[in-house]
């Protein structure tokens, strides 16, 4: 079979570190065409990997024959070109969160579907191995019901993980429209509805910024959700734990609890009501320091390779972001939020 001809849309850091280098590890893809409104980065990608380098998305797709893309870029531009690469033939990855809008990821799913092609959304947390251990544990039915829970993604913030630090455009608020709530709140909302099997139904939003100075975009945020299933917990997204970040989740359920990711090396803790206790070595969760393989990268090639629709859809994205979208509909209006 030949090889699925990639593309990505924006050099910062996400393409570098994770799209670009797991595409170039896949034996099914090859990477022909990079694009960034910098162009030495993209001329740096295509130096490092092969393939063209282009100053904008619009001339990549006139020019270049392209199979998929992967969209990197700031959250404002996500829609646009995801729906630009639908429209002209191409499976689309995009990064999370997939829209800053209900009615942009609306028009996103309905491009890929009248295309034929698909969009997949980057939630890499529903891949990492201690989640998915997690998952696997919940559904052999020995903790019964969920009943409380709570599940939290923070580290210091953008300005260490960018290319651009201090200046990057995740600060920027006409370009990033959210800060941590859309760059980790998103995974979290994706995360608990993934893992519990259940849709939010409503949501109250405390969502500030506290700390970092210069920019109107959220650093902190503390939500309370309600499950349709009844149960309750809290979702928290901080840019400034500057200690240590924390991507862990607890659920309290009928028989016990679980951990997951609240002690390094054990990343799932199941502790009965019995008295026993179960811990499971299932490897770390990628962060910005470690960079792990994401998972992402294989499960849209696969999608495309056994041309089998990605289990996470512009569907599925678009019910994680309508989530933290109310959290900031909560946060103004000082109401809880029904979805």
């Amino acid at each position: 079979m030949s090889k699925i001809k990639v593309a990505v849309f924006g050099c910062g850091a996400i393409a570098e570190r994770r799209h670009i280098p797991e595409y170039a590890a896949n034996e099914n893809v090859e990477l022909v065409a990079f694009a960034d409104p910098v162009v030495e980065r993209a001329e740096k990608m295509a130096e490092t990997y092969g393939g063209k380098a282009y100053s904008s998305y619009e001339e990549l797709l006139a020019n270049q024959t392209v199979d998929a893309v992967s969209v990197c870029t700031p959250n404002y531009l996500h829609a646009p070109m995801a729906i630009a690469a639908a429209n002209a033939g191409k499976h689309v990855l995009v990064e999370k969160p997939m829209a800053v809008s209900t009615e942009e990821g609306e028009q996103m799913i309905e491009a890929a579907k009248k295309n034929g092609v698909y969009l997949m959304v980057g939630h890499n947390q529903r891949l990492m191995p201690p989640h998915v251990k997690a998952k696997e544990i919940l559904e052999s039915g020995k903790l019964g019901k969920v009943l409380n829970f709570r599940t939290s993604f923070g580290h210091p913030g953008p300005e260490g993980w960018s290319v651009d630090g201090a200046e990057s455009w995740f600060f920027r608020k006409e370009e990033a429209i959210m800060g941590a709530m859309g760059d980790l709140g998103v995974h979290k909302s994706d995360f608990i509805r993934y893992l519990l099997n259940d849709e939010v139904s409503e949501v109250a939003g405390f969502i500030s910024t506290l700390h970092k100075e210069g920019t109107k975009v959220d650093d902190n945020a503390t939500c309370l959700l309600r499950m349709k299933s009844g149960a309750i917990g809290t979702l928290v997204a901080s840019w400034t734990q500057y200690r240590a970040g924390d991507n862990s989740t607890v659920l309290w359920c009928e028989n016990g609890v679980m951990k997951i990711g609240t002690v390094e090396g054990d990343e799932v803790i199941v502790e009965l009501t019995n008295g026993t206790v179960e811990t499971y070595k299932v490897g770390a969760m990628a962060t910005n320091e470690k960079q792990v393989p994401s998972g992402v990268i294989d499960a849209f090639v696969e999608s495309i390779v056994t041309q089998t629709p990605p289990a996470i859809s512009g569907e599925e994205g678009l019910r994680s972001l309508q989530v933290i979208l109310a959290a900031f509909e909560s946060e103004k209006t000082g109401q809880i939020v029904k979805l």
